[in-house]
């Protein structure tokens, strides 16, 4: 490559939709000259439009004066013609995702750029090496893949092939950084980062709709809520737009023939439908208006109603268990009025585990959340007992000890011999089959699963697991009391992971495989995911705090019950395991920790 570039001035935008119209603005605003290109008139028209409108919106919220906004605009000029690129440092070309037009591209500006000029594409799952090998000088093609929308997402991902110039990435990198992003290096392969892990996440999502698992609101509540995340999957690709996400995942399987990345037949349907999302006024929810984000009532929407009438009486709850989840959930019951008995295998360790609710609750009025007399009257509410025989009158039974199989079917034998009949009996099981406890006792229609999230107190998801022997009366009622407790009830069926664990983990275990692959490292990854996707934590940060023992028996659940090869744990999660690297606990997992 010729001599690099001390700083890239002047960038041509090839394409100008939402995402290049994005980009144009993000080096206007940063001082660069900005060549936009689009071979329709009235795109390039309604790009200017665009950047008119939200300049003159940071200039109403005073984040720009008017002839900063002046200057802004003026360094940014529309053109039909690829010629424009002439004098262009740098060439960022957003087309669409067909490997035919962006070759056409790369072709034509071959014989119009400067020598020194960099190529970058913004694909998000084509190869950039492809692209690279049928350019004229393949040493500066990469890829600079920004995230919608560009303006507010702080992560670029800097696609190198093996034919890139180091030149061009240490080019485009201290762009991306005089821009205000956060760049991360990443190899080419489908997806990269982000979108590599993103996408086969959003395609079990649609899958589990499709096959009527759960309901599209269940889907999303749960992983906004369960996992904290700013949008549910299926919200997230009417967003994107099934069609897009039907490329992506197309362009994906063709290179890793991983079943986790074959389009699920229900994205190509809705998308040969025109139902594309947001952008179409329908994909997976209805739309307002073609382009609206506003989501309003179809024939799937749930009714207010549903689950109304025919449920049981529940006053009292009995919760089975000393640990953290037990003393959380007896906290949540107490704290919404019923009376608690809280039952552990000696009498000592209830009283220890009340002594823990009393401490949460003393923190709660520390921080204004509840008084003093309020707390007392929820302490109060919570009944220590060494034995379940104290369960004879409760109205609920509910377990939250250890995730161990033959443990809770011996429970659920003691449950039935001494709860009243007509007793509800409930598990938190996060990834055993709730029937093989309903099996073990002689009212199987009685059970159900409940399956709150840690720490119970603060988080507002439950999924309710309903077997095929659950009675119907049993399911509403559990409906109904966890709204009664202030909780968001998702229904779904008795399958390995439920709904969140079941998209969490195979998340979780991928980009375990990016790091074992030496593809990426654990601080990219944790970036790309949480500045290109919007997760709280990055997937090593949630895995070292879950704990990496608890990670892996939750994967071989889940690669037991689906039989996938894709969902089979990693091996570098197994290693680490075997050598007692659990995460937090432990001092040492993906990372190191000190130890409390």
């Amino acid at each position: 490559m010729d001599a690099p570039l001390s700083r890239i001035s002047t960038v041509a935008v090839v394409g100008l939709g939402t995402m290049g119209t994005g980009i144009a603005e993000v080096l206007a605003r940063a001082g660069r000259e900005v060549i936009g290109i689009d071979i329709s008139e009235a795109a390039a028209a309604q790009a200017a439009t665009a950047l008119q409108a939200s300049t003159a919106r940071a200039v109403r919220r005073e984040h720009l004066t008017e002839q900063e906004r002046a200057e802004l605009l003026a360094r940014f000029r529309t053109f039909t013609d690829l010629q424009a690129a002439a004098d262009a440092d740098l060439v960022i070309e957003v087309a669409p995702e067909s490997y035919e037009i962006k070759q056409q591209i790369f072709r034509a500006l071959d014989g119009i750029v400067r020598p020194g000029a960099i190529l970058a594409t913004g694909t998000n799952a084509l190869s950039v090496t492809r692209l690279a090998a049928d350019s004229a000088r393949p040493e500066r093609v990469l890829g600079l893949h920004f995230f919608n929308p560009a303006p507010a997402m702080k992560l670029v991902e800097v696609v190198s092939s093996v034919l890139t110039a180091p030149g061009a990435v240490s080019a485009v990198t201290d762009l991306a950084l005089d821009l205000g992003k956060e760049p991360v290096a990443v190899g080419d392969r489908p997806g990269f980062v982000a979108d590599g892990l993103l996408f086969g996440y959003l395609n079990q999502a649609a899958a589990m709709y499709e096959a009527k698992y759960a309901s599209r609101e269940d889907i999303d509540a749960a992983m906004r809520l369960g996992c904290g995340l700013p949008m549910g999957p299926l919200a997230l690709l009417d967003l994107i737009g099934v069609d897009t996400a039907r490329t992506v995942l197309d362009a994906m399987y063709a290179q890793t023939h991983d079943r986790l990345h074959a389009p699920t037949p229900v994205l190509k349907q809705l998308s040969e439908a025109g139902l594309t999302g947001r952008k179409a006024g329908r994909g997976f929810y209805t739309y307002e208006e073609p382009g609206s984000s506003v989501v309003v009532a179809d024939a799937l929407t749930p009714s207010a109603g549903d689950s109304a009438g025919g449920g049981r009486p529940v006053r009292s709850v009995g919760v089975a268990g000393s640990g953290t989840m037990a003393s959380g959930i007896a906290e949540v019951f107490a704290k919404a009025g019923f009376d608690v008995v809280l039952a552990a295998r000696t009498e000592e360790k209830a009283e220890q585990a009340r002594a823990r609710i009393g401490t949460s609750l003393a923190r709660s009025v520390d921080k204004g959340r509840m008084s003093a007399e309020t707390a007392a009257q929820a302490l109060a509410r919570i009944t220590p007992a060494g034995s379940y025989d104290a369960f004879a009158d409760v109205d609920l039974a509910l377990e939250a000890v250890a995730e161990d199989l033959e443990v809770k079917r011996q429970l659920f034998a003691a449950f039935d011999k001494v709860c009243k009949p007509g007793a509800i009996l409930a598990t938190t099981t996060s990834s055993l089959p709730v029937v093989a406890l309903a099996r073990a006792t002689g009212r199987p229609r009685d059970v159900i699963g409940m399956h709150f999230f840690n720490p119970a107190p603060a988080m507002k998801l439950v999924e309710v697991v309903r077997t095929v022997l659950t009675a119907h009366d049993v399911h509403t009622t559990v409906r109904d009391l966890t709204l009664r407790i202030r909780k968001h009830p998702v229904d779904c069926g008795d399958r390995a992971g439920f709904i969140v664990n079941a998209l969490l983990f195979p998340y979780l275990n991928n980009a375990v495989k990016m790091v074992q692959e030496h593809y990426a490292t654990l601080d990219d990854i944790d970036a790309a995911m949480k500045l290109g996707g919007g997760y709280p934590m990055g997937p090593f940060e949630l895995l070292d705090v879950v704990g990496l023992d608890v990670s892996l028996a939750i994967e071989k659940v889940l690669h037991r019950e689906f039989r996938d090869p894709g969902l089979a744990p990693a091996p570098l999660l197994e290693h680490l395991v075997a050598a007692g690297c659990l995460g937090r606990k432990t001092g040492r997992g993906f990372r190191e920790h000190a130890r409390r």
